[in-house]
């Protein structure tokens, strides 16, 4: 029974974490981005607004994925 409601709760933090990486945007755009992002990482520029709010989202989703993911092989 636990084991099946973890894997449940699995599969929900591993679509959660699809979508937030889904819904980031992009860091380059083809060879332009490739060209000009190079300047834009040497300047510090960080993600703002929802860009960071979806980055933690992915972070803590991954997280969650990680423990859960060993709970359930050590079960």
């Amino acid at each position: 029974m636990l084991k099946t409601v973890l894997m449940v709760v699995e599969i929900i933090v591993s679509l959660a974490m699809i979508f937030s990486i889904m819904l980031q945007s992009g860091r380059d755009a083809g060879f332009s981005g490739a060209v000009s992002g190079m300047s834009n990482n040497l300047s510090g520029n960080k993600a703002k607004g929802l860009d960071a709010f979806y980055k933690k989202v992915t972070s803590a989703m991954a997280i969650l994925f990680i423990i859960l993911a060993l709970v359930l092989v050590a079960l």
